[in-house]
């Protein structure tokens, strides 16, 4: 548990991960450094670049020349969102780390509240969307359903509507650096920690500029990721289709024994449309399980290849007056 902290400087460690923001990233660093540069404490942006393919690259390497407070590091590709978030954690340094996005929708307004509740006692302060306007129906009700099954059959629970937009404090962040896994679900994986939190609403504001990274086949995918790293109830489905065919098998047994029973053999004739009913039934319960069972072997097969999370092409960042570029591979070993 993190202890109450008292009023000294903090030196407080910001990340944000971007993928293709060239239309936002200038307005958020300025809306940050009005909100840091009230805070009494020593401050660092870290920006995760993630592959992009537009300007956001050149804009990164030019904040960090001109600030000493901003660290760019720019991945070799392409890895995701929650490597992306890895990466800074893995080279933020500071008695606290905050993670947010860089499309303009965590509000770095919040920050100030965020530090109060850390100073409370508190080890992790995580942010809960409230978004009733959001014009999606559809992806507000995938959302609540998704949090609905999850906390269903995950023995760890999670907030609905929880968002990357957190603080954490370094024995926090040193935990999550140790958990090494490559299918990653940090919100799982904070909520499994088990470090004092509090929860803080908020309305998310109008996009900076350009789109919602976050694709169907993303979220399906940070879906399966959360489900088959949390829970083994898709394995223990199998069973219970098992079971229920066990059951079913035993009741057709019952029926077909209490003909012989009453001496009455010659009603049972052979029905075509039910055994072929039946074999399609056990044939398709039979695949699914297999699919489920490959779903893991796959997953146990990623993770022995000890595959690094991420990779970095460059850090660039500002040393006093000049400069400093570090054109380096270094990786986010599993």
């Amino acid at each position: 548990m993190n202890p109450v902290v008292g009023e000294h400087a903090l030196a407080i460690a910001i990340v944000v991960p971007v993928y293709n923001e060239q239309d936002a990233i200038e307005s958020l660093h300025a809306s940050l450094c009005r909100v840091i540069e009230r805070l009494p404490h020593r401050c660092s942006i870290y920006y995760i670049n993630d592959g992009s393919t537009d300007r956001t690259g050149e804009i990164l390497e030019a904040m960090a020349a001109s600030d000493t407070r901003v660290t760019a590091v720019e991945l070799s590709r392409n890895f995701g969102h929650q490597a992306a978030l890895t990466a800074g954690m893995d080279v933020a340094e500071g008695d606290v780390v905050i993670t947010m996005d860089g499309d303009g929708q965590h509000p770095p307004e919040l920050i100030p509240e965020m530090l109060q509740q850390y100073r409370g006692g508190y080890d992790i302060v995580l942010t809960q969307r409230i978004d009733r306007d959001q014009p999606s129906a559809f992806k507000r009700w995938t959302s609540a359903g998704f949090y609905w099954l999850l906390n269903r059959i995950s023995d760890t629970k999670m907030v609905p509507g929880s968002a990357d937009f957190r603080l954490m404090s370094r024995q926090a962040v040193d935990a999550l650096r140790e958990m090494r896994e490559y299918h990653r679900f940090l919100r799982g994986m904070v909520a499994w920690a088990g470090y004092r939190t509090v929860i803080l609403p908020y309305s998310p504001p109008e996009r900076l500029g350009g789109t919602s990274k976050y694709s169907p086949r993303k979220m399906v995918r940070l879906a399966m990721d959360a489900a088959f790293s949390f829970s083994l109830a898709p394995l223990q489905l199998g069973i219970c289709l098992g079971v229920f065919f066990l059951v079913l098998a035993c009741l057709e047994m019952v029926y077909v024994l209490s003909f012989w029973v009453r001496g009455r053999q010659d009603l049972l004739v052979p029905g075509w449309s039910s055994q072929v009913f039946v074999i399609l039934i056990v044939g398709g319960a039979l695949m699914i399980v297999l699919g489920f069972i490959g779903v893991y072997v796959g997953y146990i097969f990623q993770e022995v290849k000890r595959r690094p999370i991420y990779l970095v092409r460059t850090r660039e960042e500002k040393d006093g007056d000049a400069p400093v570029s570090e054109r380096e591979t270094e990786a986010g070993d599993i």
